[in-house]
């Protein structure tokens, strides 16, 4: 009986610790292709290179780069024919990610991305990350337990999961919703040597808002929150304003 096929992909290149450690750790229990990005695409979101053209680079045991963001590597792994996959992959997971993405950052990393481009596709997917001090080895043996019982599950839907490691060597598990991690936002104007502007977006500080259940507060409390998203971002609550707008604009006299 064929092992599981497993895309892993990241945000912070193809020759990053993180996902070299992940690689073998899912290796021991299923068969891993790797597609990840030629250099760092840390905090690039869901993007894809529509305006350029991109190159795709072998490695050599089954590894691969595209010089693209990480969800034009899951889309070129998954539509590329057999030149990266064999087939379809069981499950694809994105990381380990060096550092974390929670609460609000899932809207901007690239690791959540990655996982993301693949759930778009009807596919399982696991974006996993680890706070700086956590030991990456330990953190990639619990990621390949989540995968292998990801891919047991045999979910007959595209269900994505966000996974973050505290500190530490060992840890609590909890099914957690999104918190709020909210940074200290500015742009901070500076001069080049030849007197030229240029500038920095955003501030160093972060903070945690309270929020029970959440993946803030496990991660606060040194235990892995498990994360479910969701593809939908329709505000059902919120129909009832974009209702109000429509009729508000029909009842308007005409300019």
């Amino acid at each position: 009986m064929s092992l599981p096929l497993i895309l892993l992909s990241n945000d912070d290149g193809y020759r990053s610790r993180g996902l070299s450690v992940l690689a073998q750790a899912l290796a021991k229990r299923a068969e891993v292709v790797v597609c990840a990005p030629e250099v760092e695409q840390s905090a690039s979101s869901h993007a894809l290179s529509l305006h350029r053209p991109l190159r795709l680079y072998s490695h050599g045991d089954a590894i691969y780069s595209v010089d693209g963001t990480p969800a034009d590597c899951v889309y070129v792994a998954l539509h590329a024919a057999e030149r990266v996959l064999p087939r379809k992959p069981d499950l694809v997971v994105s990381g380990l990610n060096h550092g974390v993405n929670l609460g609000d950052d899932v809207f901007y990393s690239g690791t959540v991305a990655a996982a993301r481009e693949a759930a778009l596709k009807g596919l399982p997917a696991l974006a996993v990350s680890a706070a700086l001090g956590a030991d990456q080895d330990a953190a990639a043996q619990v990621c390949a337990a989540i995968a292998l019982a990801m891919i047991q599950e045999r979910f007959d839907r595209a269900v994505l999961l966000n996974v973050n490691f505290p500190r530490g060597t060992a840890w609590e598990m909890l099914g957690t919703r999104l918190g709020r991690r909210v940074y200290e936002d500015g742009v901070e104007f500076r001069k080049d040597p030849r007197g030229r502007e240029y500038l920095w977006i955003g501030g160093p500080g972060v903070e945690h808002r309270e929020a029970p259940g959440s993946d803030t507060e496990a991660f606060d409390q040194g235990k892995v929150g498990v994360t479910p998203l969701v593809l939908d971002l329709w505000g059902r609550g919120q129909q009832a304003d974009a209702e109000r707008v429509v009729q508000s604009v029909a009842a308007a006299p005409s300019a």
